[in-house]
Protein backbone atom coordinates (compact mmCIF):
# COMPACT_ATOMS: atom_id res chain seq x y z
CA UNK A 1 0.00 0.00 0.00
CA UNK A 2 0.68 3.58 -0.71
CA UNK A 3 1.37 5.23 2.46
CA UNK A 4 3.54 5.58 5.43
CA UNK A 5 5.45 2.68 7.46
CA UNK A 6 5.57 3.11 11.32
CA UNK A 7 5.28 2.15 14.54
CA UNK A 8 1.67 1.68 15.87
CA UNK A 9 3.01 2.15 19.39
CA UNK A 10 3.81 6.24 17.86
CA UNK A 11 0.58 7.12 16.80
CA UNK A 12 -1.92 6.58 20.07
CA UNK A 13 -4.14 9.33 18.82
CA UNK A 14 -5.42 10.71 15.71
CA UNK A 15 -3.30 13.55 14.32
CA UNK A 16 -0.21 13.01 15.40
CA UNK A 17 2.56 14.26 13.47
CA UNK A 18 6.01 12.23 13.14
CA UNK A 19 9.13 13.08 11.07
CA UNK A 20 9.47 11.80 7.82
CA UNK A 21 13.10 9.92 8.14
CA UNK A 22 13.37 7.87 4.83
CA UNK A 23 11.63 7.06 1.25
CA UNK A 24 11.07 3.49 0.36
CA UNK A 25 10.17 2.68 -3.06
CA UNK A 26 9.78 -0.71 -4.48
CA UNK A 27 12.95 -2.79 -4.78
CA UNK A 28 14.79 -0.75 -2.35
CA UNK A 29 15.95 -1.71 1.41
CA UNK A 30 15.15 1.02 3.53
CA UNK A 31 17.03 1.26 7.23
CA UNK A 32 15.87 0.23 10.08
CA UNK A 33 13.17 3.15 11.35
CA UNK A 34 14.28 5.07 14.45
CA UNK A 35 11.54 5.37 16.86
CA UNK A 36 9.31 8.45 16.17
CA UNK A 37 9.16 8.74 13.11
CA UNK A 38 7.85 7.31 9.67
CA UNK A 39 8.99 6.21 6.24
CA UNK A 40 7.58 7.08 2.96
CA UNK A 41 6.96 3.93 1.55
CA UNK A 42 5.35 2.42 -1.77
CA UNK A 43 3.21 -0.44 -2.65
CA UNK A 44 5.82 -3.62 -3.13
CA UNK A 45 8.18 -1.92 -1.40
CA UNK A 46 10.05 -4.66 2.02
CA UNK A 47 8.76 -2.95 4.90
CA UNK A 48 11.84 -1.31 7.04
CA UNK A 49 12.64 -3.34 10.54
CA UNK A 50 11.14 -1.30 13.21
CA UNK A 51 8.32 -0.65 11.66
CA UNK A 52 4.87 -3.09 12.43
CA UNK A 53 2.27 -0.95 10.25
CA UNK A 54 1.79 1.18 7.14
CA UNK A 55 -0.89 3.51 6.94
CA UNK A 56 -2.45 4.53 3.74
CA UNK A 57 -1.56 7.58 2.12
CA UNK A 58 -5.20 9.05 1.99
CA UNK A 59 -5.01 8.74 5.80
CA UNK A 60 -2.12 10.83 5.86
CA UNK A 61 -1.35 14.35 5.74
CA UNK A 62 1.88 15.31 3.94
CA UNK A 63 3.38 18.73 5.76
CA UNK A 64 6.94 19.15 4.39
CA UNK A 65 9.21 16.48 6.06
CA UNK A 66 6.88 15.62 8.42
CA UNK A 67 3.51 13.44 7.93
CA UNK A 68 0.36 14.08 10.36
CA UNK A 69 -1.48 10.48 11.11
CA UNK A 70 -4.92 11.19 10.82
CA UNK A 71 -6.24 7.78 11.78
CA UNK A 72 -5.15 5.19 14.82
CA UNK A 73 -3.55 2.30 13.94
CA UNK A 74 -3.60 -1.54 14.25
CA UNK A 75 -0.54 -3.07 14.08
CA UNK A 76 0.04 -5.45 10.87
CA UNK A 77 -2.50 -3.44 8.81
CA UNK A 78 -1.24 -3.25 5.56
CA UNK A 79 1.77 -5.24 5.99
CA UNK A 80 2.32 -8.70 3.98
CA UNK A 81 4.35 -10.83 6.49
CA UNK A 82 7.29 -13.10 5.20
CA UNK A 83 6.09 -16.76 4.89
CA UNK A 84 2.14 -15.62 4.77
CA UNK A 85 2.15 -17.26 1.14
CA UNK A 86 4.99 -20.03 1.06
CA UNK A 87 7.10 -20.84 3.93
CA UNK A 88 10.56 -22.57 4.20
CA UNK A 89 9.93 -26.25 3.57
CA UNK A 90 6.44 -26.12 1.87
CA UNK A 91 5.00 -28.21 -1.14
CA UNK A 92 4.48 -25.65 -3.35
CA UNK A 93 3.35 -27.95 -6.52
CA UNK A 94 2.50 -31.43 -5.79
CA UNK A 95 3.16 -34.36 -8.35
CA UNK A 96 0.07 -34.35 -10.86
CA UNK A 97 -0.53 -31.06 -10.51
CA UNK A 98 -1.46 -29.27 -13.89
CA UNK A 99 0.47 -26.39 -14.76
CA UNK A 100 -2.40 -23.80 -15.50
CA UNK A 101 -1.13 -20.41 -15.62
CA UNK A 102 -1.57 -19.37 -12.20
CA UNK A 103 0.63 -22.83 -10.89
CA UNK A 104 2.98 -21.53 -13.35
CA UNK A 105 3.02 -17.83 -11.85
CA UNK A 106 3.46 -20.01 -8.34
CA UNK A 107 6.64 -21.80 -9.62
CA UNK A 108 7.59 -18.48 -10.66
CA UNK A 109 6.90 -16.95 -7.59
CA UNK A 110 9.41 -18.97 -5.63
CA UNK A 111 12.14 -18.55 -8.09
CA UNK A 112 11.73 -22.49 -9.66
CA UNK A 113 13.26 -22.03 -13.23
CA UNK A 114 12.82 -25.40 -14.30
CA UNK A 115 10.08 -28.27 -13.16
CA UNK A 116 10.20 -32.14 -13.66
CA UNK A 117 6.86 -32.49 -16.12
CA UNK A 118 5.41 -36.08 -17.34
CA UNK A 119 5.93 -36.33 -21.15
CA UNK A 120 2.32 -35.37 -22.85
CA UNK A 121 0.52 -38.87 -23.95
CA UNK A 122 0.69 -39.81 -27.40
CA UNK A 123 -2.70 -40.39 -28.45
CA UNK A 124 -3.40 -42.50 -31.54
CA UNK A 125 -7.24 -41.69 -33.02
CA UNK A 126 -9.37 -43.44 -35.84
CA UNK A 127 -12.79 -43.61 -37.06
CA UNK A 128 -14.32 -46.94 -38.10
CA UNK A 129 -17.24 -47.32 -41.09
CA UNK A 130 -17.30 -47.48 -44.93
CA UNK A 131 -20.56 -44.63 -44.41
CA UNK A 132 -18.43 -42.21 -43.19
CA UNK A 133 -17.54 -39.11 -45.40
CA UNK A 134 -14.81 -36.41 -44.36
CA UNK A 135 -16.67 -32.79 -44.74
CA UNK A 136 -16.11 -30.86 -47.75
CA UNK A 137 -16.73 -33.74 -49.22
CA UNK A 138 -19.76 -34.88 -51.36
CA UNK A 139 -22.49 -37.20 -49.28
CA UNK A 140 -23.27 -40.10 -51.16
CA UNK A 141 -26.74 -42.01 -50.35
CA UNK A 142 -26.45 -43.82 -47.13
CA UNK A 143 -23.35 -41.86 -46.03
CA UNK A 144 -22.64 -39.60 -43.03
CA UNK A 145 -20.10 -37.00 -42.16
CA UNK A 146 -17.57 -37.65 -39.94
CA UNK A 147 -18.39 -35.96 -36.61
CA UNK A 148 -16.29 -38.32 -34.09
CA UNK A 149 -12.99 -37.05 -35.89
CA UNK A 150 -13.40 -33.37 -34.35
CA UNK A 151 -14.73 -33.72 -31.37
CA UNK A 152 -12.46 -36.16 -30.41
CA UNK A 153 -9.50 -35.29 -31.92
CA UNK A 154 -10.31 -31.31 -29.99
CA UNK A 155 -11.23 -33.37 -26.64
CA UNK A 156 -7.72 -34.93 -26.98
CA UNK A 157 -5.70 -31.52 -27.98
CA UNK A 158 -7.50 -29.56 -25.09
CA UNK A 159 -6.05 -32.25 -22.19
CA UNK A 160 -2.54 -31.46 -23.77
CA UNK A 161 -2.18 -34.68 -25.38
CA UNK A 162 -0.07 -35.30 -28.67
CA UNK A 163 -3.20 -36.88 -31.65
CA UNK A 164 -2.08 -38.51 -34.31
CA UNK A 165 -5.05 -39.08 -36.38
CA UNK A 166 -5.26 -42.16 -38.29
CA UNK A 167 -8.20 -40.59 -40.24
CA UNK A 168 -10.86 -43.62 -41.33
CA UNK A 169 -10.64 -47.18 -41.30
CA UNK A 170 -13.23 -49.72 -43.58
CA UNK A 171 -15.25 -51.85 -42.30
CA UNK A 172 -12.80 -55.08 -42.57
CA UNK A 173 -11.14 -57.46 -39.95
CA UNK A 174 -8.07 -56.60 -42.05
CA UNK A 175 -8.10 -53.35 -42.26
CA UNK A 176 -8.84 -52.36 -38.44
CA UNK A 177 -5.83 -54.87 -37.34
CA UNK A 178 -3.36 -53.19 -39.51
CA UNK A 179 -4.66 -49.92 -38.25
CA UNK A 180 -4.80 -50.99 -34.56
CA UNK A 181 -0.57 -52.20 -35.26
CA UNK A 182 -0.11 -49.05 -36.89
CA UNK A 183 -1.69 -47.01 -34.15
CA UNK A 184 -0.05 -49.15 -31.58
CA UNK A 185 3.55 -48.01 -32.70
CA UNK A 186 4.76 -44.64 -30.54
CA UNK A 187 1.45 -44.10 -28.76
CA UNK A 188 0.60 -44.53 -25.34
CA UNK A 189 -3.18 -44.98 -26.15
CA UNK A 190 -5.58 -45.39 -29.34
CA UNK A 191 -9.06 -44.17 -29.20
CA UNK A 192 -11.03 -45.23 -31.74
CA UNK A 193 -15.15 -44.78 -32.67
CA UNK A 194 -17.19 -47.36 -34.09
CA UNK A 195 -17.17 -50.49 -34.28
CA UNK A 196 -17.22 -52.02 -30.81
CA UNK A 197 -21.18 -53.46 -31.37
CA UNK A 198 -21.84 -57.18 -31.96
CA UNK A 199 -23.05 -57.08 -35.30
CA UNK A 200 -20.93 -58.62 -38.42
CA UNK A 201 -19.71 -55.37 -39.30
CA UNK A 202 -17.95 -54.31 -35.85
CA UNK A 203 -14.66 -55.73 -36.04
CA UNK A 204 -13.06 -53.62 -33.38
CA UNK A 205 -13.61 -56.65 -30.59
CA UNK A 206 -12.51 -59.29 -32.36
CA UNK A 207 -9.11 -57.10 -34.16
CA UNK A 208 -8.17 -56.57 -30.46
CA UNK A 209 -8.12 -59.96 -29.17
CA UNK A 210 -5.98 -60.78 -32.52
CA UNK A 211 -3.43 -58.20 -31.44
CA UNK A 212 -3.78 -57.75 -27.98
CA UNK A 213 -6.63 -58.55 -25.47
CA UNK A 214 -10.00 -57.12 -24.00
CA UNK A 215 -10.34 -56.34 -20.70
CA UNK A 216 -13.67 -54.89 -20.45
CA UNK A 217 -16.35 -54.91 -22.53
CA UNK A 218 -19.72 -52.72 -22.33
CA UNK A 219 -20.31 -50.56 -19.86
CA UNK A 220 -24.26 -50.27 -18.27
CA UNK A 221 -24.31 -46.94 -19.33
CA UNK A 222 -27.10 -44.69 -21.34
CA UNK A 223 -25.21 -43.23 -23.80
CA UNK A 224 -22.48 -45.24 -24.01
CA UNK A 225 -23.39 -49.24 -23.71
CA UNK A 226 -20.66 -50.80 -26.24
CA UNK A 227 -17.29 -49.51 -25.27
CA UNK A 228 -14.08 -51.63 -25.33
CA UNK A 229 -10.90 -51.33 -23.29
CA UNK A 230 -7.94 -53.29 -23.17
CA UNK A 231 -4.07 -53.57 -24.79
CA UNK A 232 -2.62 -53.59 -28.35
CA UNK A 233 0.86 -55.72 -28.20
CA UNK A 234 3.66 -53.95 -29.55
CA UNK A 235 6.34 -55.65 -31.63
CA UNK A 236 8.72 -54.78 -28.76
CA UNK A 237 7.12 -56.60 -26.12
CA UNK A 238 5.27 -53.93 -24.71
CA UNK A 239 1.44 -52.57 -25.34
CA UNK A 240 -0.67 -49.78 -26.21
CA UNK A 241 -3.78 -48.98 -24.23
CA UNK A 242 -6.98 -49.06 -25.86
CA UNK A 243 -10.37 -47.54 -25.74
CA UNK A 244 -12.92 -48.39 -28.39
CA UNK A 245 -15.84 -45.86 -28.21
CA UNK A 246 -19.52 -46.16 -29.83
CA UNK A 247 -20.10 -44.27 -32.86
CA UNK A 248 -23.20 -42.30 -32.00
CA UNK A 249 -21.57 -39.11 -31.72
CA UNK A 250 -23.48 -37.98 -28.46
CA UNK A 251 -22.63 -41.65 -27.02
CA UNK A 252 -18.75 -41.36 -27.69
CA UNK A 253 -18.12 -37.52 -26.50
CA UNK A 254 -20.03 -38.64 -23.45
CA UNK A 255 -17.86 -41.81 -22.92
CA UNK A 256 -14.91 -39.73 -23.73
CA UNK A 257 -15.50 -37.69 -20.73
CA UNK A 258 -16.72 -40.48 -18.29
CA UNK A 259 -14.06 -42.88 -19.23
CA UNK A 260 -11.28 -41.85 -21.35
CA UNK A 261 -10.42 -38.69 -19.41
CA UNK A 262 -9.19 -39.91 -16.12
CA UNK A 263 -6.90 -42.49 -18.34
CA UNK A 264 -5.16 -39.36 -19.75
CA UNK A 265 -5.59 -37.64 -16.61
CA UNK A 266 -3.70 -40.71 -15.27
CA UNK A 267 -1.39 -41.04 -18.09
CA UNK A 268 -0.71 -37.04 -17.80
CA UNK A 269 0.49 -37.58 -13.57
CA UNK A 270 -2.54 -37.30 -11.20
CA UNK A 271 -2.23 -39.40 -8.57
CA UNK A 272 -5.03 -42.29 -8.33
CA UNK A 273 -7.71 -40.87 -6.03
CA UNK A 274 -7.44 -37.61 -6.79
CA UNK A 275 -11.02 -35.62 -7.49
CA UNK A 276 -10.46 -34.28 -10.32
CA UNK A 277 -10.26 -38.10 -12.15
CA UNK A 278 -14.46 -37.97 -11.08
CA UNK A 279 -15.46 -34.32 -10.19
CA UNK A 280 -18.27 -34.38 -7.87
CA UNK A 281 -21.69 -33.79 -8.89
CA UNK A 282 -23.69 -30.83 -7.61
CA UNK A 283 -27.00 -31.31 -6.16
CA UNK A 284 -29.47 -28.94 -8.12
CA UNK A 285 -33.51 -28.67 -8.86
CA UNK A 286 -34.46 -30.22 -11.72
CA UNK A 287 -37.75 -27.94 -13.80
CA UNK A 288 -38.76 -30.78 -16.23
CA UNK A 289 -40.13 -34.09 -16.12
CA UNK A 290 -38.11 -37.17 -17.10
CA UNK A 291 -40.50 -40.60 -16.52
CA UNK A 292 -39.07 -42.78 -19.07
CA UNK A 293 -36.36 -44.43 -16.10
CA UNK A 294 -33.75 -46.78 -17.73
CA UNK A 295 -32.19 -49.98 -16.51
CA UNK A 296 -28.99 -47.90 -17.18
CA UNK A 297 -27.42 -45.46 -15.40
CA UNK A 298 -28.39 -42.27 -17.57
CA UNK A 299 -26.23 -38.93 -18.41
CA UNK A 300 -28.98 -36.55 -19.54
CA UNK A 301 -27.30 -32.83 -21.16
CA UNK A 302 -29.08 -29.85 -19.50
CA UNK A 303 -28.80 -26.61 -19.09
CA UNK A 304 -28.58 -24.25 -16.05
CA UNK A 305 -31.58 -21.81 -15.92
CA UNK A 306 -31.65 -18.24 -14.74
CA UNK A 307 -34.19 -19.69 -11.93
CA UNK A 308 -31.40 -21.45 -10.40
CA UNK A 309 -32.71 -25.57 -11.60
CA UNK A 310 -31.97 -27.41 -14.83
CA UNK A 311 -33.59 -27.91 -18.00
CA UNK A 312 -33.44 -30.59 -20.10
CA UNK A 313 -32.67 -30.79 -24.01
CA UNK A 314 -35.80 -32.15 -24.93
CA UNK A 315 -33.98 -34.98 -27.14
CA UNK A 316 -31.94 -37.46 -25.44
CA UNK A 317 -30.74 -39.60 -28.81
CA UNK A 318 -27.24 -40.70 -28.73
CA UNK A 319 -27.69 -38.88 -32.77
CA UNK A 320 -28.84 -35.79 -31.60
CA UNK A 321 -24.86 -33.99 -31.10
CA UNK A 322 -27.02 -30.71 -31.13
CA UNK A 323 -28.00 -31.58 -27.37
CA UNK A 324 -24.00 -31.16 -26.37
CA UNK A 325 -23.66 -27.92 -27.46
CA UNK A 326 -27.32 -26.52 -26.03
CA UNK A 327 -25.96 -28.13 -22.33
CA UNK A 328 -23.77 -27.46 -20.35
CA UNK A 329 -23.65 -30.03 -18.35
CA UNK A 330 -24.78 -33.93 -17.68
CA UNK A 331 -27.59 -35.15 -15.26
CA UNK A 332 -26.13 -38.89 -13.57
CA UNK A 333 -29.19 -40.40 -13.37
CA UNK A 334 -29.06 -43.67 -11.47
CA UNK A 335 -30.64 -46.80 -12.67
CA UNK A 336 -34.74 -47.08 -12.68
CA UNK A 337 -34.93 -43.79 -11.53
CA UNK A 338 -37.84 -40.86 -12.97
CA UNK A 339 -37.13 -37.59 -12.20
CA UNK A 340 -40.10 -35.13 -11.56
CA UNK A 341 -40.07 -31.34 -11.31
CA UNK A 342 -38.55 -30.63 -8.04
CA UNK A 343 -36.69 -33.37 -7.73
CA UNK A 344 -32.49 -32.59 -6.38
CA UNK A 345 -30.24 -34.51 -8.97
CA UNK A 346 -26.84 -34.87 -9.55
CA UNK A 347 -25.72 -32.51 -12.05
CA UNK A 348 -21.61 -32.45 -13.44
CA UNK A 349 -20.86 -29.56 -15.50
CA UNK A 350 -19.12 -29.21 -18.66
CA UNK A 351 -16.73 -27.06 -17.15
CA UNK A 352 -15.33 -29.54 -14.36
CA UNK A 353 -15.03 -32.36 -17.27
CA UNK A 354 -13.55 -30.30 -19.81
CA UNK A 355 -10.63 -29.09 -17.79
Amino acid sequence: MDGYALRSADVPAAGTVLVVSQRIPAGVVGSALRAGTAARIFTGAQVPQGADVVVMQEECEARGDTVAVNTVPTAGQWVRRRGEDVMQGDVVLTVGTRLTPQALGLAAAVGAAELSVMRRPRVALFSTGDELVMPGEPLRPGAIFNSNRFTLRALIQAMGCDCTDLGIVPDRLDATRAALRRAAAGHDLIVTSGGVSVGEEDHLRPAVQAEGRIDLWQVAIKPGKPLAFGEVNRGDGTAAFIIGLPGNPVSSFVTFLLLVRPVLLRLLGAPDGTSNLTPPATPMRADFDWPRADKRREFLRARRNPQGGLDLFPNQSSGVLTSAVWADGLIDNPPDQAIRAGDVVAFIPFSELLS
